[in-house]
C-alpha cells in the first residue's frame, strides 16, 4: 500500500455554512463536513434567529472540534443569501487556499472537497460548481444537471448551479469581497447570493468551472428558496415567479450592480433579447421556454 507523503500540506479551505432552524438535518451536514478528505478546513457557521435549539447545538460542536467557529448569534437574516453576505463579510479568510459555500440541508460526499480543488488545478479556474444529486422526501433521488455549456450572457440570468457546490479560490473572492462590502445597500436586495457572485466572476472575466460530477446530495423540500428545477412542479414554481415580474427585477438589480456600462449589451429591450435567446440560458430547453415568454410578454 502507498503511503501518503507525510509533508505534503493540504489545501487549506473556509468552508461558510449558513444555518436556519436546521436542527433536523445540520448535524448530518456537519459531519459530512467534517468528514473531507485529504483537505485542510475550517467550517465557519452563521446561525438565523432559530426557535429550535440550532445554536445550543452548535455550541456543542464547536466545543468539541477546534475547527469549528461560530459567529455572533441574535440577528434574523430571513433568507440565505443575507447570511452567505455576512459570512463574506465577516470572516477573515486570507489566510485560506480556497472558499466554500454550504447549506445546513445537504450532504457532502467525502472527496467533495477534494475533487473540487483537484478540477480548478488541472482546469486552471477560479471557481467550480457542479450538477447535485437531489433528495425528494429522504427516498427519491435525481442527478439536477447545472453543467450545461455556459453561454455569452447566461450569467445574468441564472446562477452557475447550487451555491453549495460553489469552491472558489481565495484571491478572487477577496475581490468580490472587496466589491459586496463597497455596495452592500445593493447587495442586500439581491434574493441569491450565489446567482450574484457567478454574475460578478463572469462578468470581471474571472474564470469559472461548471462540473458534471455531482458529489452532493441536495436536500430538496417546502422550506428551499427555489430548490431543483425538476419536474411540473419546479416549472410551475418559477413561470410564476417570472410572471409576477420578481424575477425581472432580480436580473435588473444584478445587472445594475455588476455592469460598469449599466444596461449596455442588451438594455432590455425585447427584440434585443429575443435576438440573443440562445445566449441567455444554458440549457437548450430553458432558452426556448425563456424566448416564448418574451415574445408572449410574460417575461
Amino acid at each position: 500500500m502507498k503511503l501518503m507523503n507525510k509533508n505534503i500540506t493540504l489545501p487549506k479551505i473556509a468552508v461558510l455554512l449558513t444555518v436556519y432552524n436546521g436542527r433536523a438535518w445540520m448535524e448530518d451536514q456537519i459531519e459530512s463536513i467534517l468528514l473531507q478528505k485529504v483537505v485542510n478546513i475550517d467550517l465557519y457557521i452563521s446561525i438565523d434567529l432559530s426557535t429550535d435549539g440550532s445554536y445550543e447545538r452548535c455550541l456543542e460542536l464547536a466545543r468539541k472540534n477546534n475547527n469549528i467557529k461560530i459567529l455572533p448569534y441574535g440577528d434574523r437574516f430571513g433568507g440565505a443569501a443575507l447570511n452567505f453576505f455576512r459570512l463574506i463579510r465577516d470572516v477573515d479568510f486570507t489566510n485560506y487556499d480556497f472558499i466554500s459555500l454550504a447549506d445546513h440541508d445537504d450532504i457532502w460526499l467525502p472527496n467533495k472537497l477534494n475533487h473540487a480543488v483537484k478540477t480548478i488545478n488541472k482546469k486552471n479556474v477560479c471557481a467550480l460548481s457542479s450538477d447535485v444529486r437531489a433528495i425528494f422526501n429522504d427516498t427519491n433521488e435525481a442527478v439536477i444537471k447545472k453543467s450545461y455549456p455556459q453561454k455569452k450572457f447566461d450569467y445574468y440570468f441564472e446562477s452557475a448551479g447550487p451555491g453549495c457546490t460553489y469552491v472558489i479560490k481565495t484571491k478572487p473572492m477577496l475581490q468580490f469581497k472587496k466589491f459586496m462590502i463597497l455596495n452592500f445597500r445593493k447587495v442586500r436586495d439581491i434574493t441569491f447570493h450565489d446567482w450574484l457572485i457567478y454574475a460578478y466572476f463572469r462578468e470581471n472575466s474571472i474564470s469559472w468551472y461548471i462540473d458534471s460530477k455531482s458529489l452532493i446530495r441536495y436536500r430538496n423540500h417546502d422550506f428551499n428558496t427555489i430548490g431543483a428545477n425538476f419536474g411540473i412542479k419546479a416549472y410551475l414554481k418559477r413561470y410564476s415567479m417570472i410572471k409576477s415580474g420578481w424575477y425581472r427585477e432580480q436580473v435588473e438589480s444584478i445587472i445594475a450592480i455588476i455592469c460598469r456600462d449599466k444596461f449596455s449589451i442588451l438594455k432590455f429591450n425585447r427584440l434585443s433579447l429575443i435576438k440573443n435567446f440562445w445566449h441567455l440560458r444554458r440549457r437548450p430547453r430553458d432558452a426556448i421556454l425563456f424566448m416564448l415568454m418574451l415574445v408572449t410578454f410574460i417575461y
